[in-house]
C-alpha cells in the first residue's frame, strides 16, 4: 500500500547548518498492516509520518500510496486523496469547543464532496458506540475526560471510511491505564475492519499492539519487527 524510495528530509537553518530528519530510507508497507513507529524525540519518526501522509515533502527520494507517487500530484489531488483515503490522528485532541462530541465527529464531511449533507450523521453515531461514547454525544469538550476526547478523535478519523489511519503520540498525554485503553481501541478497530494503521510512539513497550514496528535513530530506521499482535 505504501512504498518510500531511499526518501530523505533535511531541513536547512542556514546554508551551513541541516538538520537531517530522515535520510536515505525505504520501507513498505502492506495493505492491512498496524506499523508502530518508535524512537526518541528528534529520531525522525513523525517527520517520517508526515511524509507518509503527503504533509511534507522529501528533498528526496519517492513515496508511493496504493501506486500514485504523491509528489507527482497537484496541490488540490493531494488534499482529495488525504480526504478520501487517510484519516489523521494527533497528539492533541484538538476538538471544537463550540461544537458537541458528535459535532466534532461529522465535521470531515462538511470538506467531502462525495457525501450528502447530513449523511455522515448515522456513520458518526455507529462510530461513537465503537469507541464506546454513545452516552456522550450531546457533551462538549470541556466534559469530557483527555480519554474520552482522545477517542472522539479517533471516531472522527474514521468517519470518511479511510484506507490508511495516521496517529502520531495519540497516547503521550494520557495516563498509563487509558493510554493502554485506547491501544486496545485501536487494535479492536483493526482487527473489525483491516484497515492499515501507523502509530508514531516514543513507548516502546506499544510496539507488542502492532503487527510490525520499526525503531529509529538519528533519522534511519535502525531495526525492523513482524509481531503476533497481544
Amino acid at each position: 500500500m505504501i512504498q518510500l524510495e531511499k526518501v530523505s528530509k533535511t531541513y536547512w537553518m542556514s546554508k551551513e547548518n541541516a538538520i537531517h530528519a530522515v535520510l536515505e530510507t525505504s520501507l513498505e508497507i502492506k495493505k492491512g498492516e498496524f506499523l508502530i513507529i518508535t524512537g526518541r524525540s528528534g529520531s525522525g519518526k513523525t517527520t517520517l509520518l508526515n511524509l507518509i501522509a503527503g504533509l511534507t515533502r522529501p528533498s528526496s527520494g519517492r513515496i508511493f500510496l496504493d501506486g500514485q507517487d504523491l509528489w507527482s500530484l497537484t496541490d488540490l489531488q493531494q488534499s482529495l486523496m488525504r480526504n478520501r483515503k487517510i484519516g489523521f490522528i494527533f497528539q492533541f485532541p484538538s476538538l471544537l469547543p463550540s461544537l458537541t462530541a458528535l459535532e466534532n465527529v461529522v465535521l470531515p464531511t462538511i470538506f467531502n464532496t462525495d457525501h450528502a449533507k447530513g449523511t455522515g450523521t448515522p456513520r458518526a453515531v455507529e462510530l461513537m458506540e465503537t469507541v464506546g461514547l454513545k452516552d456522550k454525544l450531546n457533551a462538549y469538550s470541556r466534559q469530557l475526560s483527555a480519554g474520552q476526547q482522545q477517542r472522539v478523535v479517533v471516531a472522527r478519523a474514521l468517519l470518511n471510511q479511510p484506507e490508511l489511519l495516521l496517529a502520531d503520540e495519540p497516547t503521550s498525554d494520557l495516563d498509563e491505564q487509558t493510554e493502554l485503553e485506547i491501544m486496545d481501541m485501536f487494535q479492536q478497530i483493526h482487527r473489525a475492519s483491516g484497515i492499515t494503521i501507523i502509530l508514531v510512539t516514543h513507548s516502546t513497550q506499544l510496539v507488542r499492539y502492532g503487527t510490525m514496528s520499526i525503531h529509529m535513530a538519528g533519522g534511519v530506521i535502525e531495526k525492523t519487527e513482524n509481531h503476533q499482535p497481544v
